[in-house]
């Protein structure tokens, strides 16, 4: 337009217009630049974050290089009154150097950038914000939905290093010393040697922890604090307890590699406010699980009293009918059928009775009395076998074995299991732990026979394989 007082306010009012039409703070700075460049005719253009910011240290430039000994303007962008970079130009295009009506142009740009950078920063924080909350009511849902202790903690531990854009996510639990461990960990790059790793007692950084306090750290690999021999590895990081309604449940540590940027404020709150909900998750999740538990614990008591006060009882009455039916019977092959029958109904209340003993075992846990770990061979040897060895106890195996002696017999019932396994045409074996057997010489002991009915080569008359095993009490 002829005679205009101020021939560049539509490029300056595009320019304006450009830098505030981004939302996301990396586009906006180089609309920034870009406009800054195309406004005064620059050939190199550039924007030097401070790195005060959740942006950190950065530069942003056009795609032309810097001219050598061109020369250049530079000008302060301010957010609020905080310092937030500088814009540089350098090399106009032409030749010839910056006027004051550019530098006055780029003034006002750089101070429209600020407010531009100011509502990107909001916008980024709620985005931040938002995906922090998503992330808590994803962990809440899983936690929720059955997962086992060790994976709810890998839950927690990979959701949190995502959100946190950590290079690992960990969890560290209280020790019986006193100190704490990494019981889980979640790495991009999977480093190793993280797991295990403990932090002894004594160490300040453990006592603000055990005291639900959050520690935040700019450099693990200098920080004092710091004792893990892992620490060299990591550079700025979080370290927020994982506690709920007075209960620690151990501590969920975000590090980022050495070099990468600090965590902001906001950061630091949104992680805090995470843990906090990730940690009562972690609490009703396992009040949730012992629930369940007990229920399986109750129905289990149920169906044993049923099988003894059914079952057992009635095998046991009818034991009786038949015993009296053989003495009074005059036939010898009567006799034997029903004395067979006799032996086969005993047999088959000793299995049941084992199997009560073994549902009223915890489901999750490992047995600690003999007739517990006896039973947890036989029913390990079913994957191989494809059945479930029958099994019967004797006397009071319990209490009347030794460990060091049911040591040995365990390991004797193993390599009898493998052995029988291997043997053609297995389809029934029946171990028998006997606490009331007694040596030649008249001393008690306990004694171990494992029967299978394997094809031994014998024809028709094969009586299987029997493996005897004995020791003093």
């Amino acid at each position: 337009m002829p005679g205009d007082p101020v021939p560049h306010l539509p490029p300056l009012l595009e320019a304006v217009l450009g830098v505030g039409s981004e939302l996301e703070l990396r586009a906006t700075l180089q609309r920034i630049v870009d406009g800054a460049a195309e406004l005064t005719g620059a050939r190199y253009a550039a924007l030097s974050t401070a790195g005060g910011g959740p942006e950190g240290p950065a530069e942003i430039r056009t795609r032309t290089p810097p001219p050598k000994d061109a020369d250049g303007l530079d000008v302060p962008i301010l957010v609020g009154t905080e310092p937030f970079g500088r814009l540089r130009l350098d090399g106009k295009s032409g030749g010839g150097p910056f006027t004051a009506e550019d530098e006055q142009l780029l003034r006002v740009l750089a101070a429209q950038a600020g407010t531009a950078i100011g509502n990107a920063r909001l916008y980024e924080a709620a985005r931040q914000r938002e995906r922090w909350i998503e992330g808590a009511a994803a962990v809440t849902t899983a936690l929720l939905s059955g997962e086992r202790a060790a994976d709810a903690l890998m839950t927690v531990a990979e959701r949190a290093r995502l959100l946190a854009d950590a290079c690992a996510g960990v969890i560290l639990q209280p020790t019986p010393e006193g100190g704490m461990e990494i019981v889980t960990a979640s790495t991009h790059d999977d480093p190793g040697g993280l797991v295990g790793t403990t932090i002894e007692p004594g160490s300040p950084v453990l006592e603000q922890l055990l005291g639900g306090e959050p520690v935040f750290i700019e450099d693990s690999a200098t920080d004092p604090r710091m004792t893990t021999r892992v620490r060299h590895r990591f550079g700025p990081s979080m370290m927020l307890p994982l506690q709920a309604s007075g209960q620690l449940i151990g501590t969920l540590a975000l590090p980022r590699r050495r070099g990468d940027r600090p965590y902001t404020d906001v950061e630091q709150h949104l992680a805090t406010q995470f843990a906090s909900q990730a940690a009562l998750a972690l609490v009703l999740a396992g009040a949730r699980h012992r629930r369940e538990r007990l229920a399986v614990y109750e129905d289990r008591d149920r169906i044993a009293r049923d099988l003894h006060d059914l079952v057992v009882q009635r095998l046991f009455a009818t034991g009786m009918m038949l015993q009296a039916a053989q003495r009074r019977a005059r036939v010898a092959a009567v006799q034997d059928m029903l004395g067979k029958a006799v032996d086969e109904l005993e047999s088959t209340v000793q299995e049941v009775r084992t199997a009560i003993f073994a549902l009223q075992q915890p489901p999750a846990e490992a047995p600690t009395s003999l007739r517990g770990r006896v039973l947890r061979e036989t029913a390990a040897a079913k994957a191989v076998l494809g059945f479930q060895p029958a099994t019967r106890f004797l006397g009071p195996v319990d209490s009347r074995v030794p460990d060091r002696v049911g040591a040995q017999l365990l390991t004797t019932l193993r390599r009898a299991l493998d052995t029988a396994a291997r043997r053609r045409g297995v389809s029934r074996i029946e171990v028998t732990v006997d606490a009331t057997a007694t040596l030649p010489d008249g001393r008690a002991a306990v004694r171990l026979t494992v029967y299978d009915d394997a094809d031994t080569g014998a024809g028709e008359d094969s009586e299987g394989s029997t493996v005897t095993w004995q020791a003093p009490l």
